[in-house]
Order: C-alpha cells, then structure tokens, then sequence
C-alpha cells in the first residue's frame, strides 16, 4: 500500500487572511486556525481547553475568491496535505515551517454567517510556482510584542522568500 498525506480540520481564524502574489501573478493566501480540544484532568478533574493552532495555506484562483470571506473568527472546514519547507533567513540560519496546503476549503456558520464555500483540486507540485520572492507583493505579517502570533510562527516570518 501507498502512502497517504491528508489533514482535515475545522476550526476558527485568527486573523483574517493575508492574500500576496508571485512575480508571475499566482495567488497565495495565508492564514491560521485554532482548534480547541476540551478534556478532564486526570489529577484535578477539572475541564481543561488545550488550543492548538494551524497555518493554512490556500493557493490560485480558490485563493482569489475566497479571500473576501475569510475574516477573523470565521468558522472554516480544511481538506488538505501536510507540508514543511525550508529557507535560509536573513543570518543564514535555516528555517522550517509546517503547514497544510489546502484542497478544499468549506465556509461554516461561525461568526459572520457562512453558507459559501470553495473546493479545489486535482493540482500537482508542478502547477504552482511560490516564486521565490521575486516580485511578490508584501504585507507585513509579523509579530509585534510578546504575544502569540496565530499567523506567524515567531521570529523569522518576515524572512519566508514570499
């Protein structure tokens, strides 16, 4: 048997989506979604909230169209493959960011309605090129203090080549 590569998930954004292009026009929208498992602990007995965050990638046209619905707080369903990549940041150091890259994205009722949703599919690793950062649109994305950034990942995001 083969392998398989599939993370399905429902969760809340963080923020809303930060939608850049490459040099050659191809969208990519990033964002994050938390997901909260609820479970008693064993020594307390007390119910506990662990929130577990996930950084999505959604790329092309679905990206494009769903952009104006993927808002803070929005309640999302993602089908999609897990991913890690590397780059060398601005000291050199080699840097590693998990995240899924969806198929399918599917809008839920959390806040501020839902009904609409997008799927893609069928692409290959040869249908998208990330660009490599030459020509792609910026928008800051990185943290500011010492809180926890649902759409980065620590220091270093700013050095991701798009």
């Amino acid at each position: 048997m083969g392998s398989v590569n599939k993370a399905i998930l429902v969760g809340n954004l963080g923020r809303d989506a930060e939608l850049k292009f490459t040099g050659n026009g191809f969208a990519i929208a990033r964002f994050s979604i938390a997901t909260t498992d609820r479970r008693k602990d064993s020594k307390t007995g007390e119910w506990v909230e662990k929130t577990e965050w996930h950084r999505i990638v959604l790329l092309g046209k679905q990206a494009e169209s769903l952009q104006d619905y993927l808002k803070k707080g929005k309640q999302i369903y993602v089908e999609g493959r897990i991913e890690t990549r590397s780059w060398d940041d601005k000291d050199g150091q080699k840097r590693y960011t998990t995240e899924i890259v969806a198929d399918r994205i599917q809008l839920l009722g959390g806040a501020g309605g839902g009904g609409r949703g997008g799927s893609g599919g069928g692409r290959s690793e040869d249908d998208y090129d990330y660009g490599g950062g030459s020509g792609a649109s910026s928008s800051s994305g990185g943290s500011s203090g010492g809180g926890f950034d649902p759409m980065g990942g620590g220091e270093g995001d700013d050095d991701i080549p798009f």
